[in-house]
């Protein structure tokens, strides 16, 4: 077993992935889709552009995979901003340092302001979002906000900078439950060109954080891209490569996939590689049918008309009421926002259209239900 995932990734080539990806044959697709245990082999498969004509049968095995493991149940979570004071400069993200926007980071009494409205909403699911800004939203200030919030929430999640192995043994106790760390791509030139600046622009650093959370014993972790900075097919292998590595290495840990797409912010990015909505249902269930334990989520940057269809095709997790900006939900709803959302229907509404459709909703974590 290797020390860490770089030493793997090292072995791989972007080059040769891609290019193998893209000469997948209807033969490989159809011995994939034949399969009952597939191989990251067969994940490029399904991937490939040469899966497009059988997306349908990947749709039907997808759901029925989900529903054998999963249910007719969705978890609802929702993001709590709590700072956008950040030291990066990153390409794609309202926040970058190089941004000219007021910066806030929320004091106690403003987090519990935000707090009240999200417990009305019937949250018990809170994923705390920060820019990285070591010198105001550091370990220390985690630890108080963990012992603030624990009181109100029977889940917490994070999507803060990565940090060491000693810090999350530390939050870990606190009630840090699940920690979500995107690279972004796993294109090493392009990584370095989108993060010219700050902590985040070490590559290795953040390719090695699960490593480091595996190690502090972390119950759940989530990784992804962001599609649209490179080719997504190749982006998604490497994902996949890095899961299959971390679920044998921490098998101990839950695993969790999101799928966000480059959406406009106040600056823009123009995405590099687009990718349609019927290659997201490609995506999604491929994940599904090379994983059926993982979970996977979609967030308010989809529209209304996708969420709503691709509930059942693989998707097991789901935000709502979703504002992305520190006091967005009551101290300053006119702020700048780290992104565009698409969805912006109330937790309430998300709730009917999920009783609609026969499913259950779930205002916590998976694991206490399933055991």
């Amino acid at each position: 077993m290797t020390d860490n995932f770089t030493t793997l990734f090292n072995t791989y080539s972007w080059e040769r992935t891609k290019q193998s990806i893209y000469e997948k044959t209807s033969q490989d697709v159809e011995r994939a889709l034949g399969n009952s245990k597939r191989t990251l082999e067969d994940f490029k498969a399904l991937i490939s552009p040469a899966a497009a004509p059988y997306l349908e049968q990947m749709a039907q095995l997808s759901r029925m995979a989900t529903l054998k493991r999963f249910g007719k149940v969705m978890q609802l979570y929702v993001p709590l901003y709590l700072s956008n004071e950040c030291n990066n400069i990153c390409t794609y993200c309202g926040f970058s340092l190089d941004n000219k926007v007021r910066r806030k980071t929320l004091s106690p009494l403003e987090i519990m302001q935000e707090v009240a409205v999200l417990k009305e909403m019937g949250y018990d699911h809170v994923l705390l979002v920060t820019g990285e800004a070591n010198h105001t939203v550091h370990t220390e200030y985690f630890k108080g906000i963990l012992e603030l919030l624990r009181p109100h929430f029977a889940l917490i999640s994070m999507e803060v900078q990565p940090l060491d192995t000693e810090d999350y043994e530390v939050l870990i106790p606190l009630g840090l439950n699940t920690v979500l760390v995107y690279q972004e791509t796993y294109h090493r030139e392009d990584y370095k060109k989108h993060h010219p600046k700050g902590k985040k622009s070490n590559f290795e650093y953040r390719l090695e954080t699960p490593d480091r959370l595996g190690k502090a014993g972390v119950h759940k972790m989530g990784l992804g891209v962001l599609i649209g900075l490179e080719d997504w097919r190749t982006d998604s292998f490497f994902t996949a490569l890095h899961l299959g590595y971390l679920e044998k290495k921490y098998w101990q840990t839950k695993y969790s996939l999101s799928f966000p797409r480059l959406r406009p912010f106040s600056g823009g990015l123009e995405p590099k590689v687009e990718m349609s909505d019927r290659e997201l249902v490609q995506l999604i269930c491929a994940y599904r049918l090379l994983n059926e334990e993982v979970e996977l989520s979609i967030s308010t940057r989809e529209s209304v008309v996708f969420r709503d269809h691709v509930i059942g095709l693989g998707i097991t997790s789901m935000s709502a009421g979703s504002k992305t900006n520190p006091g967005g939900y009551a101290v300053e709803p006119e702020s700048l926002e780290q992104f565009e959302i698409s969805d912006e229907r109330t937790p309430g509404e998300i709730k009917d259209m999920l009783k609609e459709k026969g499913y259950e909703t779930v205002w916590k974590d998976w694991d206490r239900l399933l055991q």
